[in-house]
């Protein structure tokens, strides 16, 4: 009986240790550079391995990130995303880049990284940035950033970053990932194919239906 309890014991301590892992899983390689050929690789976290003897420098490689991005839209930003489908060396290292840019008053809008924790820093301008916790506090933490100050954002926890400056505004983020995804709330939520029925989203939201037919034409593909 004793022996059964130590086994349970080890057991909760393995299922601890995996929830507990807060990026993605550590490497056993020096690298695993992501190739689409399944014929000749290996599958290691998520992506096929390249052959080691045929991996080249340009696997670790990106350029680009000097040149501003398009914020010619609605919300007066761009993204410009550095993981896994762009530096294929980034396979199974758990890391990965963004550069973001904005407009005057430009807003990333808030959404969360459901595998990643980020770390942001401003480049240039003046961002308003915040992040909202779980339920069933939902605390907002906020600041204002300037020029080679940084903030952090929890993993999976809904954040933002707004241009509150005169002029256009550049930050960096590193984020515990090498595809950390991204969920932007109003697009997943008015902007789902199939939509989600305005049944569910009245009562939810506890507002007229116009509203919400007015968020879905809004949101919806066609305007993705």
């Amino acid at each position: 009986m004793k022996g059964v309890h130590i086994l349970l014991a080890i057991a909760l301590l393995a299922l601890a240790s995996s929830l507990a892992s807060a990026s993605d899983p550590s490497p056993l390689q020096d690298f695993c550079v992501a190739i689409n050929d399944t014929k000749n690789g290996v599958f290691v976290n998520g992506k096929f391995c390249k052959d080691p003897k045929k991996v080249k420098p340009n696997d670790f490689f990106f350029e680009g990130l000097n040149k501003p991005g398009d914020t010619s839209n609605s919300l007066g930003s761009k993204v410009t995303a550095v993981n896994v489908q762009q530096i294929l060396g980034l396979n199974t290292l758990g890391i990965s880049l963004a550069r973001i840019d904005f407009a005057p008053k430009g807003l990333n809008a808030p959404h969360t990284h459901p595998r990643a924790t980020e770390i942001l820093v401003v480049e240039e301008g003046t961002l308003y940035v915040g992040f909202v916790t779980s339920n069933t506090d939902n605390r907002l933490f906020t600041k204002v950033l300037n020029k080679g100050d940084v903030f952090v954002f929890p993993i999976g926890l809904i954040h933002f970053q707004l241009n509150v400056g005169y002029g256009n505004a550049v930050a960096f983020a590193a984020l515990s990932s090498q595809n950390p995804g991204v969920i932007t709330i109003a697009d997943a939520v008015f902007g789902s194919n199939p939509p989600i029925s305005p049944e569910v989203l009245t009562k939810a939201f506890q507002v007229d239906k116009n509203v919400v037919n007015y968020l879905q034409k809004q949101f919806g593909s066609d305007n993705n």
